[in-house]
């Protein structure tokens, strides 16, 4: 009778532990599954609006025409400087990854940072043109022609809506609003461009007629 007592309490007791195991992985499961899916950023909700996309898109076109972002944008392979956005004096080379060619690097003159000084070559640590491959030209381009081709997967380095969202947080373009000393800043603020931008994107990212 004993043993009989032993054994079934012996019983319960993997069943409970069996029970509370079961319990305590399923749990563990849900949380991870909720916590990679917090993670994963939802799609963007794109909400169609031709006026307001073609509005965003021209105050968007004013900064990527100013100095700040033309000037790495050039239509060539020379990159473009001062507020004329004239060829830089170095008459330094794309290259075919956009950071210059044999020894003249971009990077030898552009440092991580800022060089201190009026008119020094202002810096980041990714300092560079696109690449050869994916030259992502906006001087000389209309409202119009730089819409489409921002859009365009083979011309904006396979970028789709959620990455061209994400870019208006890259360094390299946040860097527009720290020129270094004497240069002017882009015609509206960071925020005032990203938001500019979403909207853009978010509402057809329509072209201007011209």
């Amino acid at each position: 009778m004993k043993t009989s007592i032993r054994f079934k309490t012996k019983f319960r007791t993997f069943m409970i532990i069996g029970i509370m195991s079961s319990v305590v992985a399923t749990m563990a499961f849900t949380l991870n599954k909720e916590s990679e899916e917090a993670r994963v950023p939802p799609a963007p909700i794109v909400t169609k609006d031709s006026t307001a996309s073609v509005k965003a898109f021209k105050q968007v076109y004013t900064v990527l025409m100013s100095a700040r972002c033309m000037n790495c944008h050039p239509s060539g392979d020379i990159p473009l400087q001062g507020e004329d956005s004239h060829l830089h004096t170095m008459q330094p080379r794309r290259g075919v990854d956009g950071k210059g060619v044999y020894a003249m690097k971009c990077s030898n003159c552009h440092q991580p940072a800022n060089t201190p000084g009026l008119h020094t070559p202002p810096g980041n640590p990714n300092w560079h043109l696109p690449p050869a491959d994916m030259k992502m030209v906006f001087q000389g381009r209309t409202p119009r022609q730089l819409a489409k081709q921002l859009v365009d997967p083979n011309q904006n380095g396979h970028k789709d809506m959620k990455k061209l969202i994400e870019h208006a947080d890259d360094g390299l373009v946040k860097a527009g609003w720290n020129p270094g000393e004497g240069r002017k800043m882009p015609p509206m603020s960071h925020a005032a461009f990203k938001k500019a931008w979403i909207t853009w994107l978010t509402t057809g990212a329509y072209a201007p007629a011209k």
